[in-house]
């Protein structure tokens, strides 16, 4: 192990199997850290076929792992090499551990899953042990309802991680809103490791200058997104019958379809909004936190970082969460309603026209998010900062001021 006096080095896990969540998530707390601490450097490790469209704060780089893709049985397959899964899954945690090894992190943040998909992270997570590295699991606010992650967690047998591996668990999220693992026996020694944090805030800098914004962006307008798109057909379906219909419906809307929509329902509904005048739709957008800044009020699905960029951007919303495979976004979105942040919609598939306009007529009447006052509800990425600082590499004050290290490129040759 080479000798280092180059700043502390935080190395980031998220297996990005669908959707655009985890990579969102980590991203935001990779920036965080980095321009709070200008001798960190930060690495992604992620398995999202596109986290080369979005862009990165200086100090902050990633490794693309090969992709997998979960399908609807639950079952996964490669996304793009014409390999068994099985094989995917061995390169994915080679690439993890000698990533590892090389970039030597003093930090190693985890995202959601304990062990990695299908444990790819176990054998990364013990050799940091040994070396020191602090370990840190990083969970959402909801994971999922107590009766499905329960068995889930035993089944993964992730208790022992927890248990000796990890250092500290951090919930971004608050306790009063809700427990994500309700339902799980922990031990004393584990619960003693979650830390809450609050939300994870977003801001709405600027976007490049070559950056194009849609038409209808310069008069008020709605947001309407669901996420990565995947499984987002329903919504996108109940909002484009409501404008089809002879129902009013107050703004003109812009849809983001979502990167990871199936190619013949996006063709589908693009054929329809060419057909309505106070409609129009793009497919992805790396700065949605601009695009929710400029709207008058959002209608997503409900996930963690919309919900992030609601509460931060303080947009009224409508959220219609959906219910599988995980009830997270449905359990998120009721407590939200039930504390006044937004309102939620069941999707019941009916996707009747007449109840969608009267919830986006009702729109303008709701409570804006900031009329609710929850104690460090968006001190998230306050506290992650506060709770690595024990952790940080102290730099000699002698070290050369260039940055060149703490900005290297990992590179694999075959």
């Amino acid at each position: 192990m080479v000798s280092r006096s180059d700043g502390t080095r935080v190395l980031i896990y998220s297996h990005d199997t669908f959707g655009l969540g985890h990579l969102r998530r980590c991203r935001t707390i990779a920036h965080a850290l980095v321009e709070s601490n200008p001798d960190m450097s930060v690495l992604i490790l992620s398995g999202s076929p596109i986290i080369g469209s979005f862009d990165f704060r200086s100090r902050v780089d990633f490794v693309r792992i090969p992709g997998v893709i979960k399908l609807r049985d639950g079952q996964y397959n490669s996304l793009n090499l014409p390999i068994h899964i099985e094989e995917t899954l061995k390169l994915r945690a080679e690439i993890i551990q000698h990533t590892a090894r090389i970039f030597d992190p003093d930090i190693f943040i985890v995202d959601k899953e304990p062990l990695g998909l299908r444990g790819e992270v176990a054998d990364t997570l013990r050799m940091l042990k040994a070396r020191g590295t602090k370990l840190v699991l990083g969970l959402r606010d909801v994971m999922d309802e107590p009766k499905a992650l329960e068995p889930e967690w035993r089944r993964k047998n992730v208790m022992p991680a927890l248990r000796n591996l990890y250092d500290q668990i951090w919930v971004y999220g608050l306790p009063q809103f809700c427990d994500p693992l309700e339902g799980i026996d922990l031990p004393d020694k584990v619960a003693r490791k979650i830390v809450y944090t609050g939300y994870l805030p977003r801001s709405s800098s600027e976007p490049p200058s070559e950056h194009q914004l849609p038409e209808i962006t310069q008069r008020p307008f709605l947001l309407v997104t669901p996420g990565g798109g995947g499984d987002g057909e329903g919504l996108i379906e109940w909002v484009l019958r409501a404008y089809e219909s002879s129902e009013i419906v107050p703004y003109p809307a812009l849809l983001v379809l979502g990167p990871f929509m199936q190619r013949e329902r996006r063709s589908e509904f693009l054929a329809r909004v060419a057909k309505l005048p106070r409609i129009e739709a793009i497919t992805f957008d790396a700065h949605m936190e601009h695009l929710v800044q400029n709207a008058v009020g959002v209608v997503a699905m409900g996930g963690y970082n919309t919900f992030c960029e609601i509460l931060s951007l303080n947009k009224r919303a409508i959220i219609v969460p959906r219910k599988k495979p995980r009830m997270e976004q449905y359990i998120r979105a009721a407590r939200a309603q039930e504390l006044g942040l937004v309102r939620m919609l069941e999707d019941d598939e009916s996707y009747d026209a007449a109840v969608m306009a009267a919830a986006l007529r009702a729109l303008p009447r709701q409570r804006l998010p900031s009329e609710v006052v929850i104690p460090g509800l968006l001190e998230g990425l306050e506290n992650v900062n506060r709770l690595v600082q024990p952790w940080l590499r102290p730099v000699p004050r002698d070290a050369e001021a260039g940055q060149d290290d703490a900005n290297r490129v990992v590179e694999f040759r075959a």
